[in-house]
């Protein structure tokens, strides 16, 4: 903005005073501000502005350059697709005229000689959470604050009542 010293200031000040007066000059100097404040903010959302339209701007250049990418990538497996179809039809037509057809049926009848699949039998771990906390000896539960014994809610409200206090008659 403006570049003004503390000389300029000084200067302005003075004549302002002599201009519009001391009664005036605080109200006068409240409503420049108030101007020069909206005046900054109004530069500030400016500021803004421009910068989201430059990002969105970059956005929609990298989704371009996105969309691109996945036509290229899409025509490229369509051709390895379509080159593959082709060496495969190649292959399967050179099986059929030489006569070495793939016989399923034969080769059916030897998956089911082999018989069922096996699946391994399923073992429960006898694992218990009850034998692994009375695995852990007292002292650790004692020093962990781990509970060992239930108490009832009337227990616990009697155990933490403040106890009365003796006072001097």
């Amino acid at each position: 903005m403006i570049d003004l010293g503390i000389s300029k200031l000084a200067l302005i000040g003075v004549v302002a005073l002599v201009v519009i007066g001391p009664e005036k000059l605080p109200r006068v100097a409240r409503t420049v501000g108030a101007l020069l404040g909206k005046a900054q903010r109004y530069v500030a959302d400016v500021k803004a502005e421009v910068s989201r339209s430059i990002e969105l701007d970059e956005l929609k250049k990298m989704k371009e350059s996105v969309e691109s990418a996945a036509r290229d990538v899409e025509s490229s497996v369509g051709n390895a697709t379509s080159d593959f179809e082709k060496s495969w039809s190649e292959v399967t037509a050179g099986l059929e005229t030489t006569g070495d057809t793939f016989d399923h049926a034969r080769h059916a009848d030897a998956l089911n000689s082999l018989g069922s699949p096996v699946y391994p039998v399923y073992k429960h771990p006898r694992k218990n959470w009850r034998i692994k906390q009375k695995a852990m000896p007292q002292w650790f539960k004692a020093r962990a604050g781990i509970r060992t014994q239930t108490q009832s809610g009337a227990a616990r409200v009697a155990r933490f009542r403040p106890r009365p206090s003796k006072a001097p008659r």
